[in-house]
């Protein structure tokens, strides 16, 4: 199909998500099949609850492999070559501060590795996106689901 969605990400993130899929096709298929063997050793599956749990993980895991491929698949690493040092883009860092609130630091990835815990934002989020395309000391007014927030970018990297 030609309207693939493509996902964007970086190089550290598709190595992580190819040792993901490694994992989820070796190691956690192999588990979740001998769990569903020992269950099946208790007898009536109809009233089997580990049976039942293994089943359901089974399908999980199949499911995240699917997705995990697909990702993969449609891979689009970025390459920040051509854009300009001090502008934000997907696969920099950048922090930005807002009035007299403590500076908050994220680095913009594709949807496929946003892990907000790890300071890891997607491009497709509304502070994300309110932030590409602007440059360092630029101030951004963002619309987000809770209002508008006005910022100051201090820097990207």
């Amino acid at each position: 199909m030609a309207n693939e969605k493509k996902f964007p990400m970086t190089l550290e993130g598709k190595e992580k998500l190819e040792k993901e899929l490694e994992y989820l096709k070796t190691e956690k298929r192999a588990e979740i099949i001998k769990r569903i063997q020992i269950a099946r050793s208790f007898g009536d599956l109809s009233e089997n609850s580990e049976y039942e749990a293994a089943k359901d993980e089974q399908a999980f895991v199949e499911g995240r492999v699917k997705e995990v491929e697909n990702m993969l698949n449609y891979a689009e690493i970025i390459d920040n070559g051509s854009i300009a040092k001090d502008e934000v883009a997907v696969g920099k860092t950048v922090t930005f501060k807002e009035d007299d609130d403590e500076p908050e630091t994220y680095q913009i990835v594709g949807a496929a590795e946003a892990d907000a815990i790890s300071g890891k934002i997607s491009n497709e989020s509304p502070i994300a996106a309110g932030l590409i395309g602007h440059k360092l000391g630029e101030d951004v007014t963002i619309e987000t689901p809770g209002g508008e927030m006005k910022v100051k970018i201090i820097d990207v990297k």
